[in-house]
């Protein structure tokens, strides 16, 4: 009697949205970590060895908002920045749900939002989590005099901020520790470990070089 009742369902009904609708198909990575992980170089690397698109969420995010990460921190607050992370967040998910092939740098804190990280992992999307030790992701930030963030005034926020995160970053899809690793060599173990293919731009992006 059920196989019966089964042929007579409607078939219509199966292009109707499930659980799963919100999973993302294709080939898509996204670096998670704190601030001096190298998320942007390894992404960087990592989308011209696979000839993947390479893109780091806080440039979205001042592209849409017209002003800088740390400008919309000092005029409008942490919160504003957030619901424009956010925003930013869900508009390339909605883009990758086209598929393609994309490499994402995150920020320290977009996975460690409640709301982007349940997003991210309700999307399939694979995260891999760029890990360091506090003491070498200090030394690599103070380094950088390029910008002003906030979490650099004391060490005590920077650990009570990194404290805070790891618990989000470690339940990322694959751990790769970065220390002591050359950009290059980082990235061929990502390739390895997810068994990541290169594909032709011209072909399967309609990307022009």
């Amino acid at each position: 009697m059920k196989k019966s009742s089964r042929k007579t369902v409607n078939p219509r009904r199966r292009k109707q949205p499930t659980a799963v609708s919100g999973s993302v198909p294709g080939n898509s990575v996204f670096l998670v970590g704190f601030m001096g992980a190298g998320k942007s170089s390894v992404g960087r690397a990592l989308g011209q060895r696979l000839n993947w698109l390479f893109e780091d969420l806080d440039d979205r995010i001042e592209a849409r908002e017209g002003r800088k990460v740390a400008e919309i921190f000092a005029d409008s607050g942490e919160s504003e920045f957030r619901r424009a992370e956010h925003a930013a967040l869900q508009q390339v998910l909605q883009e990758l749900r086209g598929g393609g092939a994309r490499i994402v740098a995150l920020g320290g804190g977009t996975f460690a939002q409640e709301q982007n990280h349940k997003a991210i992992q309700a999307s399939g999307i694979r995260t891999v989590f760029l890990d360091a030790p506090l003491d070498e992701l200090w030394r690599r930030c103070a380094e950088q005099s390029d910008a002003k963030r906030p979490l650099m005034t004391s060490q005590n926020k920077f650990r009570e901020a990194h404290r805070a995160r790891l618990p989000y970053y470690q339940k990322a899809s694959r751990r790769i520790d970065t220390l002591g690793k050359q950009v290059d060599a980082i990235t061929a173990e990502i390739v390895q470990t997810l068994k990541l293919k290169e594909i032709a731009l011209r072909t399967e992006q309609g990307e022009v070089e």
